[in-house]
């Protein structure tokens, strides 16, 4: 039996490949579909490290391969395994393998979290014990049913009139078949309204709102209806941070796109994302980056 689960995957991944290269040939980069909330990716070239926040999503590349570091880990994933992100977190992202060759193919849905709760609390899906908040990503190895409901739903791209009465089943099928293995507890917690997971999602949510100002943690324990060490405790389990080092990594992620995308001089980048002293901005900015904030536009402005 597992060795034809096998050959089936290898079949689904190769249908995969030839697809994606279709529906891609001639462009690059992310590229948004016709089916809302997902988008499929090319790149003939390895992708420097980027930092970037990952709303939650399922991912999963065809070809090639991608390295995410969250904190001090490491995730990496390629044509044999996916990933899901259960909350918005900030991570450092490259694609490690590609070539014009062998592009890399990939494809990213966005997880709709309501969808996930209307599953787990079906009568036909076993229920799991609650679980402590764990880590809000990771990667989990493929198997075929899961690809095969994947190729299912990119498929639908070529013939798009059943897209709209096809689509939300076949999302719906992608949602239960990630509850009923591998980390599915994970991502049970997100959609629980009383788990300490949606409590920190929540968390997350208000400090992508107001990451510009100062922002006590006790007024974000408030706002969730958690105690300051209990928040402190959750938030560093789900995101591998705390809430201060999460906020600081939104600033300087919105203050690179600033720099990076604009003529604001660094001070003014530096207000906007509310820091009041640039030396520390510089700093902190070139701990993050490598490089201080004028020296890291040169490199990537020509």
């Amino acid at each position: 039996m597992a060795a034809g689960n096998d050959r089936a995957l290898v079949g689904y991944r190769q249908a995969l490949v030839e697809l994606l290269d279709r529906l891609t040939l001639g462009r690059e980069g992310k590229l948004p579909s016709a089916i809302p909330g997902l988008s499929i990716h090319r790149l003939s070239a390895p992708r420097p490290p980027q930092y970037v926040v990952h709303d939650p999503v399922f991912s999963v590349i065809a070809q090639g391969a991608k390295r995410l570091s969250i904190g001090q880990e490491i995730y990496e994933y390629d044509p044999m395994h996916y990933l899901v992100s259960s909350v918005d977190l900030p991570v450092l992202a490259d694609v490690s393998r590609a070539s014009r060759e062998a592009p890399y193919l990939g494809l990213r849905l966005d997880l709709d979290v309501e969808l996930i709760g209307e599953l787990i609390h079906d009568d036909n899906l076993a229920t799991v014990s609650a679980t402590e908040p764990a880590r809000g990503l990771y990667v989990n190895r493929l198997e075929a049913p899961l690809l095969e409901t994947v190729l299912r739903l990119l498929r639908l791209l070529e013939s798009p009139q059943d897209i709209p009465v096809l689509a939300p089943m076949i999302k719906r099928e992608i949602a239960y078949r990630l509850l009923r293995h591998g980390h599915g507890a994970r991502l049970r917690q997100i959609a629980l309204k009383d788990s300490q997971t949606r409590r920190i999602a929540a968390a997350i949510r208000l400090l992508r709102e107001r990451y510009a100002e100062p922002l006590p943690v006790a007024v974000i324990a408030g706002n969730v209806h958690m105690s300051v060490s209990s928040l402190h405790h959750h938030f560093k389990a789900v995101t591998a941070m705390s809430p201060l080092q999460y906020q600081k990594q939104l600033r300087l992620q919105e203050a690179r796109r600033l720099l990076l995308a604009g003529t604001l001089e660094v001070t003014a980048v530096a207000q906007r994302v509310g820091y009041e002293s640039p030396s520390q901005f510089s700093r902190e900015y070139r701990r993050c980056f490598g490089l201080p904030p004028q020296r890291d536009r040169q490199r990537w402005r020509p």
